[in-house]
């Protein structure tokens, strides 16, 4: 008996099943809202299979679920929401890289002038030092050339040999100081964290520059200014030109080096719980003067830092006026090897600020007490101007 009644009601259910397909408006409420989203998954593969079908050549179906899915990313019109696609989601996570012979330079009127030689690279064991001027590149002369171009004749692929000629920074009259070595190229890791000691008016001035907020960039930071106080230094230049940013926990940690106490920043997101984070101890001793160095480009984890140190008065900040991002993102991996980089959030400084606009506009940024044009920023005047600025704070 009950295997005949399964027999008549299968072919009623299925009809049924069909009729509310076409109208799924009829279904009641708690079930109306998982069909509708089935159904439109459906929707999207179906569309998927036809193109990789019926498209007059032939387009794999993996490039077309990554078109997909940076569309509906691409939708949100939020420039700081992206998809990574498996190989961009790998790149993304690797160190960053470059080929050359491991400086770090700035414009200077005869070529580049060296501002750090990394460590461990062909540079430092050809005995190039910060301070020297690279004046010709395989005996072509860079005066007059564009940075751009000037670095361009310095880089090449790993193995090959570049001959640098470099002379001091101030040579002395009269006196020829010019050295050339032959520097073999290769493939240069990029340092986190660079730091230089500087004297300003007799006083050492350390300078420590963060390139990102990646994990662990705490630890170096303070092994930093730990190494610059040893050394002497009375006085500290944090320099997040070009940082833009990275994790948000590191920024707690980096911010705690400075603050010994308080909120470092709030965060608040619509499925993420809303968090205060504070200054964890072990703080530098607030009378050592601090500056934060800042341009255009400093954005996110490192506005988090650079607005605490200000509404907390623990740093004067010097540069121009900073990117203006207030939302955060997070990575949510895909099962196929792809993630999700997605704005989760807003975070607010110490004082209440948010900085940006939502990601869907120019944010309000932060803006530095001691301004310097944004043409010199990024140029050795940049620089001197945070130097001075903490100087004059030491008595």
């Amino acid at each position: 008996m009950l295997t005949v009644a399964l027999a008549v009601m299968l072919p009623v259910l299925l009809v049924l099943g069909l009729w509310l397909g076409g109208h799924p408006e009829d279904l009641p409420a708690f079930m109306r809202s998982t069909f509708v989203a089935d159904q439109q998954t459906r929707v999207v593969d179906e569309a998927i299979q036809r193109i990789n079908r019926d498209y007059y050549r032939p387009v794999a179906t993996g490039k077309l679920s990554d078109a997909s899915i940076a569309g509906a990313v691409s939708s949100l019109r939020d420039r700081f929401s992206h998809y990574l696609s498996p190989s961009e989601y790998r790149e993304f996570n690797s160190p960053p890289h470059f080929t050359g012979i491991g400086v770090a330079v700035d414009p200077d009127h005869r070529g580049l002038l060296i501002a750090h030689v990394f460590d461990a690279s062909p540079a430092s064991r050809a005995g190039l030092q910060a301070g020297q001027v690279i004046v010709a590149v395989n005996g072509r002369k860079l005066e007059g050339l564009s940075p751009d171009a000037a670095t361009a004749l310095i880089k090449g692929s790993p193995g090959t040999d570049v001959r640098i000629a470099v002379e001091p920074q101030h040579p002395v009259k009269g006196h020829s100081s010019r050295r050339t070595v032959k520097i073999t190229r290769a493939t240069i890791s990029e340092p986190v964290v660079a730091s230089a000691t500087r004297t300003v008016h007799g006083v050492k001035i350390g300078v420590i520059a963060l390139a990102t907020f990646s994990p662990g960039a705490h630890a170096e930071v303070h092994e930093a200014v730990q190494k610059e106080l040893r050394a002497g230094a009375r006085g500290i230049v944090l320099d997040l030109r070009g940082n833009g940013g990275g994790l948000v926990e590191e920024a707690q940690l980096i911010a705690s080096i400075f603050i010994p106490k308080g909120v470092i920043v709030s965060t608040r997101g619509r499925t993420q719980p809303s968090q205060t984070l504070i200054a964890l101890g072990g703080a530098i001793s607030p009378s050592i003067p601090a500056v934060v160095l800042v341009d255009s480009n400093t954005a996110s984890s490192a506005e988090i830092v650079t607005a605490a140190l200000q509404d907390h008065r623990r740093a004067t900040v010097v540069g121009t006026h900073t990117f203006g991002k207030g939302v955060f993102q997070e990575e949510e991996l895909l099962g196929n090897g792809g993630a999700l980089d997605i704005t989760v959030g807003e975070y607010f400084t110490p004082n209440g600020r948010n900085l940006g606009g939502g990601g869907v506009k120019q944010g309000a940024g932060i803006t530095p007490e001691v301004p310097v044009p944004k043409s010199s920023v990024d140029t050795p005047a940049g620089l001197s101007a945070a130097l001075n600025t903490v100087a004059a704070k030491i008595r």
